[in-house]
């Protein structure tokens, strides 16, 4: 029983949550004690207030959960819990999701914790079965998560980043809906599962990924050959360009790996797919290298 309420958390998607560094990271402020606890206290807290929502979901979803391949070993889906004892836990955790982030951090740090809430609590109730709207909440979230961690440590972050944020996002939404397909197999399945999925259809999905996988690389561009206005850059991050085929290939191995069905969603590709995971770690060491590089020659003393 304990390990049923253990997965119904999904602490395995956690991982997204670390958004929330984005903005200390960028900020030179992550090596900072202090704006490190805060950037940890906000990872934390999107963690409890995303749990709360994937509870609530579960709930809502347990059905059409059943008949999904991958889904219908969660516990809710298979009976293991019930709905009332479910909807408390997840109650209990967005409370402590909000008393963590009004104990530790900025008010708009937790403010954003709390629009994060409503937003996908929103969207578990009534917004994933809009087309389109769904990605773009989902989408949303993220963005939130990155400029909750920009609040909590007081730092400025680039609007080009957060527009990079938010097109990366609705273009692994889409190939996670692009994934479900694959895995359903046909329409009828994939309608009982999720409603929108009736409408998405392959070549429609195949077109938005498209559409959103080139705009958030030309997003990405954009954010490292623009200056930041009244803002001093406090690192050379026109060297982001460099990292370019990193970026290129990782967006195109995603958009590959979602026509298969194999995987079933930016989580599970992270994962199990190697080769994407081997690109996101060496973007990120190579990111720490270009924002860290004054501060590493001052500690090797070169």
């Amino acid at each position: 029983m304990i390990a049923d309420y253990i997965r119904l958390l999904r602490p395995a998607q956690w991982v997204k949550n670390l958004a929330v560094f984005a903005g200390p990271l960028f900020g030179l402020q992550l090596l900072e004690p202090g704006s490190l606890w805060k950037a940890v206290i906000a990872f934390a807290a999107f963690c409890l207030a995303s749990s709360a929502i994937y509870v609530i979901n579960d709930v809502i979803d347990r059905e059409a959960d059943a008949l999904h391949p991958g889904k219908r070993n969660r516990p809710m889906a298979r009976g293991a819990i019930q709905p009332l004892p479910a909807l408390i836990y997840g109650c209990v955790l967005a409370i402590a999701a909000t008393l963590l982030s009004a104990r530790f951090l900025q008010p708009a740090a937790t403010a954003m914790v709390a629009i994060y809430f409503v937003a996908m609590l929103v969207y578990s109730i009534d917004l994933k079965q809009r087309m389109i709207l769904d990605v773009i909440l989902i989408a949303i979230g993220f963005v939130l998560r990155a400029a909750a961690g920009a609040a909590a440590v007081e730092v400025f972050i680039s609007p080009w980043l957060i527009v990079c944020t938010f097109m990366i996002c609705m273009f692994m939404g889409f190939g996670k809906r692009r994934c479900e397909l694959a895995t359903l197999g046909n329409a009828d399945d994939a309608a009982s599962h999720r409603k929108t999925l009736l409408r998405y259809t392959p070549e429609l999905l195949n077109h938005l990924i498209s559409v959103t996988a080139g705009t958030a690389i030309v997003t990405f561009l954009l954010y490292t050959i623009t200056p930041y206005r009244g803002h001093p850059t406090p690192f050379e991050k026109e060297h982001f360009l460099y990292t370019l085929p990193l970026v290129v290939y990782g967006v195109f191995r995603y958009a590959m790996l979602t026509e298969s069905g194999h995987l079933h969603g930016p989580t599970d590709i992270l994962f199990k797919d190697r080769p994407f995971l081997a690109t996101v770690v060496l973007w990120g060491l190579i990111a720490l290298v270009i924002v860290y590089k004054n501060q590493l020659r001052a500690w090797s003393g070169i």
